[in-house]
């Protein structure tokens, strides 16, 4: 595993809901990462996001580590939920919350 898919790999696992990104949570740089941030912002829970604008080593791994080839990529609880449009339907349909919940009470 490469030094990118290592650091990668850590916050996943140390980070309940984290969200790679273009941009950051105060200035997302692309609409589908602002649609994502304010999605999450809207169920009102802890989420860290990674810039991946700030690091091409990170940009391209996260690509290769959940074998999708789109910025924004969300996960819960260590597990990758989907990009943009993934996370709009899990929202809209109740799911999201629920992923939220069980990750959270853990």
């Amino acid at each position: 595993m490469s030094d990118a898919q290592q650091k990668i790999d850590a916050m996943v696992k140390n980070n309940k809901v984290v969200l790679f990104m273009k941009g950051n949570k105060l200035m997302p740089m692309c609409g589908f990462s602002a649609t994502v941030v304010d999605i999450l912002r809207r169920m009102e829970i802890p989420f860290e996001t990674v810039d991946v604008l700030e690091d091409m080593d990170i940009r391209e791994g996260i690509k290769r580590y959940s074998n999708w080839p789109t910025i924004p990529q969300l996960y819960i609880d260590g597990q990758f939920v989907g990009g943009c449009d993934i996370t709009r339907e899990l929202y809209s349909s109740g799911e999201l919350k629920k992923l939220v919940d069980a990750a959270i009470k853990q």
